[in-house]
């Protein structure tokens, strides 16, 4: 009888600890995504914003880094866009930083490709301790403007992937796992495009 309540009394506090620590969950969620599970669901690029209904659309959002640098999304067209929105208290967005830095080591060097990761609440420093102390160096910047809509609605994290001209070309929400080289051959396919 006593050893039952002690069975219970540790899943219980296993499932507590996974609802309230941040980290144990993203543990958890790193663990799942190392079996396969949370893959972004990345389609061959055929043709963007095809659709006569919604032309192609100019985005406004401005970010700035920790150092006061600004950078203004319109600055950007000509590149292919990685945009990440996190916040250092989600767990998923926690779980999925190591392979978004591991897909920013392979593109770091590419000058047709970006790759940001944008902290929504402007914790500043939150954000850099978090960088640090997870040994990331991925390019880290906050809102200095509002976020389109069509970017972010409420969850996070949500990854948005633009094209040379700036439109979306791929939007995951929810944690997934980019660290594989279908995102390499997506970028690849959108550098080609016009």
């Amino acid at each position: 009888m006593i050893k039952k309540h002690y069975s219970t009394l540790i899943i219980a506090t296993l499932a507590i600890v996974l609802l309230f620590v941040p980290q144990a969950k993203a543990y958890v969620q790193q663990g799942l995504m190392k079996v396969g599970l949370f893959q972004p669901n990345i389609e061959k690029v055929e043709k963007i914003n095809s659709d006569p209904v919604k032309p192609n659309a100019n985005y406004k959002f401005e970010m700035i880094d920790a150092k006061g640098k600004i950078t203004k999304l319109e600055d950007l067209k000509g590149k292919v866009v990685f945009i990440n929105f996190w916040a250092t208290w989600c767990g998923p967005c926690i779980a999925e930083m190591p392979t978004i830095q591991k897909l920013y080591d392979k593109v770091k060097d590419d000058k047709d490709v970006v790759l940001l990761t944008v902290e929504v609440e402007n914790k500043k420093e939150n954000a850099v301790s978090f960088m640090k102390k997870r040994n990331l160096n991925l390019p880290l910047v906050f809102p200095n403007s509002a976020i389109p809509q069509e970017f972010l609605d409420r969850s996070i994290p949500t990854t948005v992937i633009l094209d040379k001209q700036g439109n979306i070309a791929h939007t995951t929400v929810g944690m997934a796992d980019y660290s594989g080289q279908e995102v390499i051959d997506f970028f690849n396919e959108l550098k080609k495009m016009n």
